[in-house]
């Protein structure tokens, strides 16, 4: 294993993009899923309370319905769980803000309490890998709650209804599964072999080859946990999709002997509900070794790395609240959750998600303003909008975050007219002002709350490389190695890789820190990859070229 120090290079020269960070991509496969989804939680809770003219709860029967946008990419025996835990979660955050409102109206303990759920979320969110929408929705009906003036004996109540909410949202969640109850590992394999495509199109050396690698090892890596949380007992469709999985790893691995229009006819294939496409590849060993199944959790260590962005949260987003205090606005929170939608994982993406929250925002604002009259006909007339705006958001947002919050905006503005009628003016005007005040403190708090250790991070994972490498060399050195000795330290080895990729892209993208070690990354990426491919050939995946040994000893 080397020891050598890091060598520094050139720190690359700092941009502000803009256009880039509004440009449309395609569509999600599934965009639709959870545009209907969010559409059958909401409607009928809302719809009852409209015939019982009881429309002002529909604040608490939306932050359970809401709990239907998570988990569309999970098979459905880790869905399940998921979403509960996205319901207990909800119910934690709507019940805290509850309670703090019904004791006090003291604003600037209302938005301390908001910043510290804010942060929490964040937290949990990233360390669970709950996944899109992740924290933002969480932050806004635990956030905005805490305006809602309340007393103690109506919490019990208010949560009772999301809570009911919730359980309805768990079964829309889980009701495709009695008509496609593979459709997400078909899926998340589908997209390994296309990535896999994609990478083999470019023989491993072409243009944007370490991209289209990047891309196709977490697809690869995805799929395999997909299968891997689909249930103990695997299917014989589960089984098939593995042999698949296992086609994309090859391909990774030895993108020149890989048929790029055969992997695209695999992923085709399993569209719909047919049958799973076979291989022809008997040496496919699928078997899956006990090391190779084990779920990572969240740790110290990983805890410890979300440290910087809770610190930006907290801090944001309190400074975001109190700003809009200031200045007399007396819905603080839009500022608050404003800040909460843009921290990322490092501060070039943060800076493109203040710059697509801000474009999405105001043209959301103009568009309400547009609707306003039409929602404020009757109750019925402004739950319609609220379902409309709903599915456009999910429709929308996979295209680019921009594009969604047009349709987030006016939703949330309009839910402020279920507890009655408000003034159009004000609420365009107060709006605006706190995505700007929130756009603004929030991106300054992220530049003043610093990741000092993003680049210690990528020296851990070029040791965690180094170490998976000399370990899947030393079993390719053993000509007795058992089959799931080679099985467990090839994906050991591609699970290091893709940990260091993340982990170097993300450091990239901070702005204030030492070098980093970017040779060190591209050469340990390159031996990694051979080392893999040695593992594959290994296997009796593919033929032996003659792999050069000095590219995977010790």
């Amino acid at each position: 294993m080397s020891s050598a120090p890091p060598a520094p290079t050139a720190r690359p020269a700092r941009r502000l993009p803009l256009a880039d960070v509004l440009r449309l991509g395609r569509p999600s496969d599934i965009w639709f899923k959870p545009a209907l989804s969010v559409v059958a939680a909401v409607a009928p809770p809302s719809l009852l309370l409209v015939a019982l003219d009881r429309l002002d709860l529909a604040l608490y029967t939306m932050a359970g319905s809401l709990c239907a946008l998570y988990a569309h990419n999970r098979p459905y025996a880790a869905r399940a769980k998921v979403l509960a835990g996205v319901v207990l979660g909800m119910l934690a955050g709507l019940a805290t803000a509850l309670v703090a409102a019904s004791l006090t109206r003291n604003a600037v303990v209302l938005v301390t309490v908001g910043a510290v759920l804010a942060a929490a979320q964040k937290v949990l969110c990233d360390a669970t890998r709950v996944g899109p929408p992740g924290n933002v929705v969480l932050t806004f009906v635990s956030s905005a709650s805490l305006f809602v003036p309340q007393t103690p004996g109506q919490v019990p109540g208010h949560l009772g209804l999301a809570a009911a909410a919730g359980l309805w949202a768990w079964l829309v969640g889980m009701a495709p599964a009695l008509t496609r109850p593979h459709g997400p590992e078909r899926r998340a394999t589908a997209h390994a072999l296309n990535a896999a495509a994609a990478y083999a199109e470019t023989a491993g050396t072409g243009d944007g080859h370490t991209g289209a690698r990047a891309t196709a090892l977490a697809a690869v890596q995805a799929a395999r946990q997909s299968l891997r949380s689909a249930g103990r007992r695997p299917s014989a469709t589960r089984r098939a999709l593995a042999r698949l999985v296992v086609r994309a790893e090859v391909a990774l691995a030895a993108p020149t002997d890989a048929d790029p229009a055969r992997l695209r006819a695999w992923a085709g294939a399993l569209r719909g509900t047919g049958p799973v496409p076979d291989t022809g590849d008997p040496r496919a060993d699928t078997a899956e070794p006990a090391a190779a199944r084990r779920t990572p959790r969240a740790g110290l260590g990983a805890l410890a790395a979300l440290t910087p962005l809770a610190a930006r949260t907290a801090v944001g987003c309190a400074l975001a609240g109190y700003a809009s205090l200031a200045l007399g606005i007396g819905r603080p929170y839009w500022a608050l959750v404003t800040a909460a939608a843009l921290y990322q994982a490092n501060l070039s993406l943060t800076w493109g998600r203040t710059v697509q929250r801000v474009v999405g925002n105001l043209a959301g604002v103009l568009l309400f303003a547009a609707v306003a009259p039409l929602a404020h006909l009757g109750p019925l007339a402004l739950v319609l909008c609220c379902l409309a705006f709903s599915f456009g958001a999910e429709a929308l947002i996979s295209r680019n975050y921009w594009l969604g919050s047009v349709c987030v905006t006016p939703l949330a503005l309009l839910v402020t007219g279920f507890a009655g009628p408000q003034r159009t003016g004000d609420l365009v005007t107060e709006r605006a002002v706190d995505t700007l005040v929130g756009a603004a403190i929030g991106f300054a708090a992220a530049l003043a709350v610093t990741d000092r250790r993003a680049g210690d991070r990528v020296v851990r994972s070029l040791t965690a490389v180094d170490r998976a490498r000399e370990h899947a060399a030393r079993v390719l050195a053993d000509p007795g190695a058992a089959p799931a000795a080679v099985e467990t330290a090839r994906r050991d080895l591609a699970a290091a890789l893709l940990d260091l990729r993340a982990t170097a892209d993300a450091a990239a993208g901070e702005w204030w820190q030492r070098a980093l070690p970017r040779e060190r990354v591209v050469l340990a990426e390159r031996s990694g990859h051979r080392t893999l491919a040695a593992t594959v050939r290994r296997q009796g995946l593919l033929p032996d070229p003659g792999t050069d040994t000095e590219d995977v000893r010790p």
